[in-house]
Parts: C-alpha cells; sequence; structure tokens
C-alpha cells in the first residue's frame, strides 16, 4: 500500500469524526487501539474508543470540524508513523469557530492488507509538556 492510501484512511476517519459516523470511523481501528482523550487521559478498544469521541461531540456541542494539514508518512514493516498538522475548528460560544493546529502523531499498522490505527495522539509531542517528572 502506497501513503496515498494511508492518507486517504486519515481523511475517511476525519470525515466519519466530523459527521459522527461512528460505525465507518470504527472500521479503522484495530481492536486493540489506544486513544489519547486528553493529556492524562488513554482508552483502549473500540468500544471505549467509540464512547470517547460521542463524549467528545457533545463537548463541542456537535459542531466539530476536523482536517489535515502538513503530514509525513514513517513505513517500516507493517507499521506507520504519521506526524501530521490536524486542523479542529472548535466552536465558540458566539457561534463561531477557532481553528485550533496540533502536531499530531499516530501509530498504524497493516492488518490483513488495511491499515488500521494502533495509537491515535492528536496532541502529538505537547503530552511532554503536560508530564510530570
Amino acid at each position: 500500500m502506497s501513503n496515498t492510501s494511508l492518507k486517504d484512511v486519515i481523511e475517511a476517519c476525519d470525515r466519519a469524526i466530523t459527521q459522527e459516523d461512528y460505525a465507518t470511523l470504527m472500521e479503522y481501528y484495530a481492536d486493540d487501539a489506544t486513544l489519547v482523550v486528553k493529556p492524562g487521559m488513554l482508552v483502549s478498544g473500540k468500544e471505549a474508543i467509540r464512547k470517547a469521541f460521542i463524549a467528545i461531540a457533545d463537548y463541542f456541542q456537535h459542531r466539530l470540524v476536523v482536517t489535515q494539514g502538513r503530514m509525513e508518512i514513517i513505513e517500516g514493516g507493517d507499521n506507520a508513523l504519521v506526524i501530521m498538522e490536524t486542523r479542529l475548528d472548535i466552536p465558540q460560544a458566539d457561534g463561531g469557530t477557532t481553528q485550533v493546529t496540533r502536531r499530531a502523531t499516530y501509530v498504524f499498522s497493516r492488518q490483513s492488507g488495511r491499515w488500521l490505527c494502533t495509537v491515535d495522539n492528536s496532541y502529538g509531542t505537547d503530552l511532554l509538556d503536560c508530564a510530570e517528572d
């Protein structure tokens, strides 16, 4: 599989998040995947990840829009590290939106010819700023 196909997977995931299509979204996660919900809060497994995305949508008043910016894909064996700009259009109380760009890190594994997300970390290396010594 080429980088283009992995980019297509990432775009499909972002569309599914924005459209709150969690059934489709979960098709792109490994059964034992882990999601960084926020610094210090991780969830593992498809059902926990699905519930986390529902809570995130509720938190953002069902108006969160997720898109991609620059992206680098580093493949090794059947794994890929994705370092990219994840753009979030976050709703504001006044009805407008603010765009936040995170330098995210994701890990994908090729399983049965398909790319599946095994680690979803939209906070990227910013987690280091939140870590306790």
